[in-house]
């Protein structure tokens, strides 16, 4: 036996999706921009509690970082939107590059990755890692609500 369906609206949303179509990738940098910039205040909000003490020289067992370091780990890094034809994506966190460290350069990648996990000489804060995992909800929040809004714009503009 042989069935039927009918459906109302295929043409309509024929029409939104060939109207989104040319304008997807827009939408999806707007609404990563937005996540970006959530998790991009949480770095700078994990980087301002971090706990420093001035290096004391000849001091057994570990220490927290110089408020150098600190001033290096804060330097914020949001990388160029690499775009495809099937996404957009980006990273934020600590800046590429090099600082001068006690006479050194020193990769700030490192300091950064030093004060987060720790090492044998430096006690661990993972400040990042929580602002990490904390920012995630809210950025995909940002990114849902943004992309919401640019599609409806784009709706009701006629594109």
């Amino acid at each position: 036996m042989a069935g039927g369906m009918q459906t109302n609206g295929t043409e309509e949303l024929m029409r939104m999706l060939g109207k989104l179509g040319d304008k997807a990738q827009d939408v999806a940098s707007g609404a990563l921009y937005e996540g970006a910039k959530v998790v991009a205040d949480a770095y700078r909000a994990a980087a301002n509690s971090i706990k420093t003490a001035p290096r004391k020289h000849k001091e057994h067992g570990k220490r927290l970082p110089t408020p150098a370091e600190k001033a290096v780990a804060s330097k914020l890094g949001v990388s160029r939107f690499r775009k495809s034809t099937l996404d957009v994506n980006t990273m934020v966190g600590a800046a590429d590059g090099y600082a001068e460290m006690n006479g050194k350069q020193k990769p700030i990648r490192l300091i950064t990755r030093s004060i987060n996990s720790g090492t044998s000489f430096m006690q661990k804060q993972p400040v990042f890692r929580k602002a990490s995992a904390g920012s995630q909800g809210a950025a995909q929040d940002a990114m849902v609500a943004k992309a919401d809004q640019m599609i409806n714009e784009i709706m009701n503009n006629g594109g």
